[in-house]
């Protein structure tokens, strides 16, 4: 068997190869994933440029069941900066 092959097997089987290509249950598909996911942040990081997705980053995993994350972010005392955001 040739490396892609072990490598195909393994993602087959489930297993992640490929940083950032959880989820693709070929070498191939993973590694398309993981370019994907990639450009998108970097994408989202020119549309916003550098101190929004700064500030965005501050956002991020505070969301809760009762509160979206910019209250949730606000509640624990890290105030959010919306005017570093560029659209």
């Amino acid at each position: 068997m040739s490396s892609q092959e072990d490598l195909d097997a393994k993602a087959a089987a489930g297993e992640t190869v490929v940083p950032g290509g959880t989820g693709g249950r070929s070498f191939q598909a993973q590694k398309n994933l993981a370019e994907g996911r990639s450009k998108g942040g970097q994408a989202r990081a020119e549309q916003l440029g550098h101190e929004g997705y700064v500030e965005m980053g501050k956002k991020g995993g505070s969301a809760t069941t009762d509160m979206s994350s910019g209250g949730a972010a606000e509640a624990a005392g890290r105030g959010i900066d919306e005017t570093k955001f560029t659209t």
